[in-house]
């Protein structure tokens, strides 16, 4: 028998699981878009948050920060450093205002927030973020490098010794390089990161990264090792880009600064000086765009320990400071972030074979091998086999323009030192390939195991899926990401084997296909601070970001440098946050300004056009006049943002002025079209919103029945590629979009795919006898296409961020299901429809503290239903689930 006491208890627990089902609570805390980072310069951080609420309708009304340098204090809400009151705000993004932050300081932080009925929810997890050395005046330790000349090729090791009396409390090493480093304490190689720092202007900005090493400090003596590598800091390779020539170019130096605070609240640094010893290392020579030489018989094992006898050994060199802005590098690193084993092996004889990794990436190769001292080890990598079976790398050297035969491209070179069995990843240095030929100069057993491939690539978190009935669809979002990620090294490039440039034009093609797929902001805010370091004081760009002169006067029109407003723009729309606008504003303008006094006419003809064409060619002037006007639109929109209201008008009006001049010249009014009628001569004024509203639906109609005219296939560059799909999705033809995409024979991204591509191409033509890398992005606008053109999920410009969604499927014919998730700074966003019969089934889900517009495509009478109840065609929710049918 049940007593009274044993129904009040279930009562209870029954009201106790409701209401932690139901309990809101703030989650995925970040400063600066990272987790509990270390080493941070800002003064001001951003601290975010998310509000984990499942019930509809859920949303934050109001919500508290506390931020001090005592945990539990912060746990318990009090905060010595910085405690808000009650902000009355659903914002989930805000900038540290409390007392100055100190330089190498932990702070901890966590925030409350009030739910939709006025309570107060869960409290966040403690949550943290250190500051780094915060200013230059606080480095203590000399750059350092060998006195050898930049010519020489071996790359160099550096060691000290220190010792330590007292129990470590915590140990931060600081380390700043001009050109690539890796860290080794006692022998153990610091962190996972690869090719740190991340390349910048050198004699513009450095980059330093901080490391927690408490836990490599032992009592007593210890040891500090440093092996230096060249990067783009002494480019020893010779190529069209004459990164050899860079003003900057010199042996690769460093500076450190390793803090120990001990128990006893005293602290000691360990700098770099001349006092450290430096000796060549066995990597015989590195280069960031060829390969990397080994040879292990000049190893030193434990040149990194304590007890090695460094007696022989150089004094260090100091050497000049690169530059006079040493900054924290704030970013997701690079890293080895997937192992790919081997997927098949040739052996021609004992001394050749030929590796098969089944898939194109950006990376390493890592071989494990025994034979005799002195064997040399060859590994060529390519993307290419010829017909006898070995590797090509004639669509790859294009611009490479060796000296000599001493640094063949992407060939590493591993000299064997004969003590059994032995491996060789190269260091500072990386390739695009699918293939790997060995060739020894003695015999060699190798087996399908012996190598294997590392995709490497800044290592930014997925935060989106593409999901779909057709198989090449998958496929072409697969490998879309592949090369977007074959092309992030801490800054977006072309390629990542015979350039490895950051070619501006690539980069913003490609820009919203990276924001609905991976949380790349911190990549994004740190090259656009290489464009503020490249730009000239007239506005002028050069075309690849870094450079070192390079592209100043070639291809750096605005059909490619709009890179400067259209980035800052994106990670605007995708994030909501208006620092990266502010940061950038300035240049923005001087950068429209520019061109605004190069051709006042508002037309403008520089630039390079719509690279890459399948056939016919567009005029520059109507793709750069484009280019030119989206920015001088964004420079109005962000000057009405940051309050600018004289800018605003100036702004808006030059926009109207390109915007005639430009309809004036190509738009022929009596037949609603845009100069030949060529597909990018309509869906480029289209996309970027130059047409009249007036002829938005002839020109629209015309693109459709061109497409059609030319069987559904594509016939544009890169700058009709990015405009084509939305051009047409969004005006009204989403079913010739989805038949242009879907294609699966020439010229279409489908055609890559069924002939066996797991990248995207850069050329239409496979056996094209140009422009044939294996693994580009410039064509990669596809990618957002599917979650924006199919899926309908975009950003709100009047509420960024995804603060409110709009939705704007399109249940296309011939695809019988799709999902998109996006996982914007709110939460997860889902768009998922499925064909049942002659009714779709339209499933979606709206973060918590987010609403969204949806717009359904009601063609032929049908009528949308929510809980069987009818609804209009355009829909506000809350967030939640929902599921809709349409029929």
């Amino acid at each position: 028998m049940i007593n009274k006491k044993s129904v009040l208890f279930i009562i209870a627990m029954v009201f106790a699981v409701a209401s932690a089902v139901h309990a809101a609570k703030p989650i995925n805390l970040r400063t600066e878009y990272l987790v509990n980072p270390i080493g941070l310069d800002a003064t001001h951080p951003r601290l975010t948050w998310m509000l984990n609420d499942n019930r509809q309708g859920s949303k934050q009304t109001a919500y508290q920060l506390i931020v001090g340098t005592d945990s539990a204090a912060v746990s318990k809400g009090t905060g010595n450093s910085w405690a808000t009151t009650k902000v009355i705000s659903s914002n989930i993004l805000a900038t540290y205002q409390g007392k100055a932050l100190q330089p190498y300081t932990r702070y901890f932080w966590r925030v409350d927030v009030w739910d939709q009925d006025g309570k107060k929810a869960t409290p966040s997890e403690v949550n943290s973020f250190e500051t780094g050395v915060m200013k230059m005046i606080n480095w203590k330790g000399s750059w350092i490098s060998d006195d050898e000349n930049y010519n020489v090729k071996p790359a160099p090791y550096f060691r000290t010794t220190f010792g330590t009396g007292k129990k470590v409390k915590s140990a931060r090493a600081y380390i700043a390089a001009a050109g690539l480093y890796e860290l080794y304490i006692n022998g153990k190689k610091i962190g996972n990161h690869r090719l740190d720092p991340m390349y910048t202007r050198f004699d513009r900005r450095t980059l330093y990264g901080t490391y927690d090493v408490t836990n490599n400090i032992a009592a007593g003596k210890n040891a500090i090792g440093v092996l230096l590598g060249n990067g783009w800091y002494n480019h020893q390779s010779t190529a069209v880009w004459n990164f050899h020539l860079a003003a900057w170019r010199n042996r690769p130096a460093f500076c450190m600064d390793l803090r120990i605070t001990y128990d006893d609240g005293t602290f000691e640094t360990i700098s770099s000086n001349e006092r450290w010893k430096t000796d060549f290392s066995p990597i015989t020579l590195n280069s960031i765009y060829t390969a990397e030489h080994y040879d292990a018989r000049l190893e030193q094992p434990g040149w990194n320990t304590i007890n090695f006898d460094d007696k022989k050994w150089k004094p260090a060199f100091n050497r000049p400071t690169p530059s006079q802005n040493i900054v924290a590098q704030a970013m997701h690193p690079i890293r080895n972030v997937e192992t790919i084993p081997s997927k098949s092996v040739n052996k021609f004889d004992d001394k050749t074979y030929v590796f098969d990794l089944g898939r194109n990436i950006s990376g390493v190769s890592k071989i494990t091998v025994s034979g005799k001292a002195g064997t040399v080890i060859r590994l060529k990598h390519g993307e290419r086999l010829l017909k006898n079976g070995h590797v090509d790398l004639s669509n790859i050297d294009l611009h490479y323009r060796p000296t000599d035969d001493k640094d063949p491209f992407q060939v590493d070179i591993f000299i064997l030192s004969g003590k059994g069995q032995e491996s060789f990843m190269p260091k500072f240095n990386y390739k695009g390939f699918q293939y790997v030929e060995v060739t020894s100069s003695e015999p060699v057993d190798l087996t399908k195991e012996s190598l294997t491939g590392y995709f490497m690539h800044s290592d930014v978190p997925p935060i989106g899926n593409v999901k779909t009935s057709n198989p090449t669809i998958n496929k072409i979002w697969y490998a879309t990401n592949n090369s977007y990620l074959s092309n992030l090294f801490g800054y977006p490039t072309d390629c990542p084997q015979r350039e490895k440039n950051g070619w501006t034009g690539d980069a913003h093609i490609a820009a919203e296909t990276g924001l609905y797929n991976f949380d790349g902001i911190t990549i994004y805010e740190k090259w656009m601070a290489d464009h503020r370091d490249e730009q000239q004081p007239n506005g002028t760009l050069p075309s690849i970001i870094p450079t070192a002169g390079w592209g100043y006067e070639w291809g750096n029109g605005p059909d490619w440098t709009s890179t400067i407003a259209l980035i800052p723009w994106n990670v605007y729309l995708f994030y909501g946050d208006t620092k990266i606008l502010a940061d950038n504003y300035e240049n923005i303008t001087r950068y429209v300004n520019h061109i605004n006094d190069l051709y006042p006419t508002g037309l403008t003809t520089w630039g390079l056009g719509d690279w890459v064409p399948v056939k016919s060619v567009s005029p520059v002037e109507v793709t750069s006049t484009a280019y030119y006007f989206a920015d001088v639109t964004i420079a109005a929109k962000v000057a009405k943002i940051l309050g600018k209201a004289d800018d605003v008008a100036k702004y808006t009006a030059l926009a109207t002025k390109i915007k005639n001049a430009f309809n004036a010249k190509y738009l022929n009014q009596q037949t609603g079209n845009y100069n030949k009628g060529l597909q990018t001569e309509l869906a480029v004024p289209l996309y970027w919103g130059m047409v009249p509203d007036a002829f938005k639906a002839k020109i629209a109609a015309r693109l459709a029945a061109r497409v059609a005219a030319d069987n559904f296939h594509l016939d544009v560059g890169i700058l009709g590629g990015k405009a084509i799909l939305g051009a047409l999705s969004d005006n009204g033809y989403p079913d010739v979009a989805y038949k242009i995409a879907s294609q699966e024979t020439y010229p279409s991204w489908g055609w890559w795919m069924v002939n066996g591509a797991t990248t995207l191409y850069e050329n239409w033509k496979i056996d094209a006898k140009s422009d044939i890398s294996l693994n580009h992005i410039m064509f990669g606008n596809i990618g957002a296409w599917l979650y924006s053109g199919i899926g309908g999920i975009k950003p709100d410009e009047l509420q960024p961020g995804f603060k409110n969604v709009l939705l704007q499927p399109n249940f296309v014919p011939n695809l019988n299901q799709f999902e998109a998730r996006h996982k914007g700074p709110y939460g997860d966003i889902l768009s998922s429809w499925k064909r049942n019969g002659d009714a779709v089934n339209y499933i979606v889900n709206v973060p918590a503290n987010t609403t969204a517009d949806i717009r359904f495509p009601l063609t032929d009478g049908k009528k949308a239903y929510l809980n069987g109840k009818p609804i209009t065609a355009n829909y506000r929710i809350a967030a939640g689930n929902y599921q809709f049918i349409i029929k």
